[in-house]
């Protein structure tokens, strides 16, 4: 007997976070739930405001017809994953409350889950043997960081050991290496334990019990 597929909406804030739909999915997959994210092409309407409100009305519109997940991507940044959290749920509940939930909320940015894999860094600055000293946080320390891209950027510049031109055309490769660590990203290394990560797993398993409390459970 075949196992349901169910459909979902990806909403993020950028589209250099667009992996993280690939994440989602693997981890769904993990826990017996397939899930197929549908990343909605907002230039196909008239400017879209970028509240989650916003978005998730565009994103339902664009795919017409009904989803039963609906993931949102939204730093916690100054504000903190509560308010985000809050303004999540909120939002979907006011456009699409039939959908299942799960908001995916890095502290203080996405970049803070970049910067836990040394290897994966020296990997992606194109150096994977380089012995120059990167100047990462601990794993405590990582939801702490008040600039976590601008940090990144300079380990991957400091993981390339280079100068010059060679300097400047790493340094306008940020989106597209950070990208490519997304991608890269261990669930079974030091992220696992970090609470916003946790937060998301725990999310994750409340929508399964949801969806499929027999397939996934």
């Amino acid at each position: 007997m075949s196992r349901t597929i169910y459909s979902g909406l990806f909403i993020c804030e950028g589209t250099s976070d667009q992996p993280l739909a690939e994440i989602i999915e693997a981890l769904f997959v993990e826990r017996g739930v397939d899930i197929r994210l549908s990343h909605p092409d907002f230039s196909l309407l008239p400017k879209v405001a970028k509240d989650v409100k916003s978005r998730v009305r565009a994103g339902i519109e664009l795919l017409g017809g009904s989803v039963e997940v609906i993931i949102v991507h939204r730093d916690a940044d100054g504000a903190g994953p509560d308010t985000r959290r809050l303004e999540i749920n909120r939002a979907v509940e006011s456009v699409y409350g039939a959908a299942t939930t799960v908001p995916v909320i890095p502290v203080r940015m996405t970049e803070a889950w970049l910067l836990l894999d040394e290897q994966a860094i020296r990997r992606v600055a194109g150096n994977p043997r380089g012995r120059s000293e990167i100047q990462l946080p601990s794993r405590g320390q990582v939801e702490s960081v008040a600039d976590p891209k601008q940090l990144l950027q300079r380990c991957l510049i400091q993981a390339a050991d280079c100068t010059g031109r060679r300097r400047d055309q790493v340094a306008k490769r940020f989106n597209e290496q950070r990208r490519q660590l997304l991608r890269q990203i261990d669930y079974s290394g030091s992220i696992k334990d970090l609470p916003s990560w946790r937060q998301l797993i725990a999310d994750i398993d409340a929508a399964v019990a949801v969806l499929a409390p027999y397939d996934g459970g």
